[in-house]
């Protein structure tokens, strides 16, 4: 059972607000005594909260895509919803059943996992080979670099990553007798690039892939231990559900709101604009928005594909190229878009109804949107999630954090400076769902607090061993 938003909001105007941006309707669980009030981005305001099962609660979190070292990005989400689960529980005493994600089929593993096994295998092949053919191939990786630069317009942020690529190497690029082993170092953004487009296709085995995942999935554990943050009632990774995502993939098709084209499977939008007139219930104003929607699909998918009906379509299923990890399936080989692991991997655990998901606020569009039309459309249900909710946004010393730009810090070098305690000081001390600067001038305020935080607990500790002290004197 359900009611309108409007019966738990009690303001016309933020009704008026929600349907102005385009938001379709929220549907509050049946009311019943709300003991809190949460930020939903459903809404984009504070809703009562009501669990669909009394004090039970299912939360499912986006967890990372493992092909780096874990970042300040991730503290950030992970520390917040940390907070927030502990004082749920611990506070209100909602029973929790925190489910988290692993993403280890992704096309920024296969690209990674491809290309540090490629630059490895040619940095130990280098001394048997001719020096001057190995430096030929290291200069047309260069040229090749260059052209794509040109390409770019000044305001692209990756042209200045780039610029700086350049600016190592331009001193020993031309010189005849430059060490090979540094060129090639200075030189691997330019020569994974130039190695992926010529033998990235003979990479076939799985273990490569497999190597990079786990490698770094058990050290964002370990960053999580570092951070204190409680671990995830129920863990689940990509290729442990790869049969139930085809069958989730399969259902939805036999709904209407998917098709099969030339071995892949992508969502049917004007199907589902047909029947629901809506594409996004988190942020209407992106849909359309191909930049977004590329970058969703991933490295190695066009948006612009004649596979697809449409462009907003996105993929369910991928059919696999050379070079790429692959499973059976009713389709052929292919691996799972990046949007059907969560929904598929949600609804297995939690019985196709969430109370909270949450994530990063960069993953409200396309991700968690795609994500509800297919769960919506696996199970024909009005709404898949009651509460979604989203850590804000982190910024270094005042700029945009990214990991595609080499502009970010690991959660292992910022316990280098400071403790994990610190840094959730400093997460407390601003609204969680909106943006967080790290900067060593921040820092330096949460070293403070949590001083006198320190301070104060010793004084109190202090006093009231005095008055245990003289409670026994006066009794004797």
């Amino acid at each position: 059972m359900s009611t309108l938003c409007t019966a738990v909001s009690g303001s016309s105007s933020a009704d008026a607000a929600q349907v102005s941006r385009g938001q379709p309707t929220w549907y509050c669980p049946e009311e019943n005594t709300a003991q809190l009030k949460i930020y939903n981005s459903l809404t984009r305001r504070k809703d009562n909260f009501i669990p669909a099962n009394g004090m039970n609660v299912t939360w499912y979190n986006c967890g990372p895509t493992v092909y780096d070292a874990s970042h300040m990005g991730h503290a950030r989400s992970y520390i917040t919803f940390d907070i927030l689960r502990r004082i749920m529980s611990d506070y209100f005493g909602f029973n929790i059943l925190y489910v988290m994600n692993i993403t280890d089929i992704d096309d920024k593993i296969i690209y990674r996992a491809r290309t540090k096994f490629m630059l490895d295998r040619y940095r130990g092949e280098m001394s048997s080979r001719d020096k001057n053919e190995v430096l030929s191939e290291i200069r047309e990786s260069v040229d090749d670099f260059k052209v794509k630069m040109s390409e770019l317009t000044p305001e692209d942020p990756k042209l200045k990553m780039m610029q700086k690529v350049m600016v190592g190497l331009l001193p020993v690029i031309d010189k005849s007798d430059a060490d090979l082993g540094v060129l090639l170092t200075l030189a691997s953004m330019a020569m994974e690039t130039w190695l992926d487009t010529r033998f990235g296709a003979e990479v076939t085995d799985h273990s490569i892939f497999a190597a990079l995942t786990q490698h770094f999935e058990s050290e964002f554990h370990n960053d999580l231990k570092s951070l204190n943050v409680l671990p995830a009632d129920v863990l689940t990774r990509v290729t442990d559900y790869v049969p139930e995502i085809v069958d989730y993939v399969q259902k939805i098709i036999d709904n209407g709101y998917a098709y099969a084209s030339s071995g892949s499977v992508y969502f049917d939008s004007a199907a589902w604009r047909r029947d629901r007139g809506y594409l996004a219930k988190l942020k209407p104003e992106s849909v359309g928005n191909l930049d977004a929607l590329a970058e969703g699909e991933g490295k190695f998918s066009d948006v612009n594909s004649k596979e697809k009906k449409n462009q907003v379509d996105f993929a369910l299923w991928k059919s696999s190229k050379p070079g790429e990890p692959f499973w059976d399936s009713p389709w052929g080989k292919g691996r799972p878009g990046w949007h059907i692991e969560c929904s598929a991997m949600a609804d297995s655990i939690c019985n196709n109804q969430l109370d909270i998901h949450s994530g990063g606020e960069d993953l409200l569009f396309p991700h968690h949107d795609n994500e509800i039309l297919q769960a919506e459309g696996y199970s024909n249900s009005k709404q898949w999630v009651n509460y979604f909710i989203h850590a804000g946004h982190l910024s270094i010393e005042g700029c945009k954090m990214s990991k595609s730009l080499k502009n970010f810090i690991t959660i292992k070098d910022a316990l280098k400076k400071n403790t994990g305690r610190q840094l959730r000081i400093h997460f407390l001390s601003h609204s969680w769902h909106g943006g967080l600067d790290y900067s060593e001038s921040a820092m330096s305020e949460a070293v403070t607090t949590e001083k006198y935080f320190n301070d104060f607990f010793l004084l109190v500790k202090y006093h009231k061993s005095s008055w245990v002290r003289g409670s026994r004197v006066s009794q004797n």
